[in-house]
């Protein structure tokens, strides 16, 4: 073979190589996992591996079950990955799996239900909080969340957030694994005037502690929530300058609401904290 074939050979052989790695398509990267994200309007929310926003569901009240059914599930997709890998700052310990009607899985945070929503298109986008006033963009780090369902009391009778028997969907706010919290209608602005320092006393209705109110979901106003000490020493949460407290008898179970009817049923002075609660001053 002469020189000049040997050199023309070569050349063809380079551009064939070469066309080929031009023409190649990167392989989407995999779903493996959450991890937390830095949003610039947001802060650092919970996102899958690749960036794309997760989102908590208020009507999962019930621990164990998705409340998104039929063309909800249009818009709002599952997210489902066994053993996730887990990015800095998460532990294993707070996800979960639940099994949906359809017999698929969907992972959970803190016992809420992860989603997708299917009109975040790039990474970054965050187009599903507050839809509704019903969806929060999922965070590890909410000071409190919130519950849209029916009330039930002790005694299993309906309620209606005013305290009253009654059917009726209720928006109440919980703290971040789901637990019903409650204001007491004798306290004073800023004073809890039922904690003492009887520990028996305060087991029935234990005070919300808090180390700070910095993440509040955008369909409450920040500036309505605050910090006061007990006479326990603790540090309690606050809504419209009202104390907020957890029910003993809830059992610290996600979705339980069976303080609403006490001390006696239809003359509770313990309601579930809500925006319609009045501004102490």
């Amino acid at each position: 073979m002469t020189v000049a074939l040997m050199i023309a050979a070569v050349s063809i052989t380079s551009c064939k190589k070469s066309s080929g790695t031009d023409n190649t398509t990167p392989a989407p990267v995999a779903i493996t996992g959450v991890q937390i994200s830095y949003n610039q309007t947001f802060g650092n929310i919970l996102t899958d591996n690749t960036g794309r926003t997760l989102y908590f569901f208020s009507k999962d009240a019930a621990p164990g079950a998705s409340a998104c059914t039929g063309t909800c599930l249009v818009t709002w997709l599952p997210f489902y990955q066994a053993n996730p890998t887990l990015g800095t700052g998460l532990v294993a310990a707070d996800f979960g799996v639940i099994t949906l009607p359809d017999n698929s899985k969907q992972t959970t945070y803190k016992g809420w239900p992860l989603y997708y929503n299917v009109n975040d298109v790039n990474t970054g986008d965050v187009k599903g909080d507050a839809v509704g006033s019903l969806w929060a963009v999922a965070r590890a780090d909410y000071s409190v969340m919130f519950a849209n369902a029916q009330l039930v009391s002790l005694e299993g009778a309906n309620y209606t957030s005013l305290g009253v028997a009654g059917n009726g969907i209720s928006q109440y706010l919980t703290d971040d694994k789901g637990r019903t919290l409650y204001y007491n209608v004798n306290d004073t602005f800023n004073r809890n005037g039922f904690t003492n320092t009887d520990a028996t006393h305060n087991a029935i209705w234990p005070f919300a502690p808090t180390t700070g109110v910095d993440d509040i979901p955008t369909v409450f106003t920040k500036s309505q929530f605050g910090v006061i000490a007990t006479v326990t020493g603790g540090q309690q949460l606050t809504y419209r300058g009202h104390p907020l407290y957890y029910f003993g008898q809830d059992n610290a179970t996600k979705g339980n609401t069976k303080g609403i009817s006490v001390p006696t049923p239809g003359a509770a002075i313990w309601r579930v904290a809500n925006t319609s609660i009045p501004v102490l001053q």
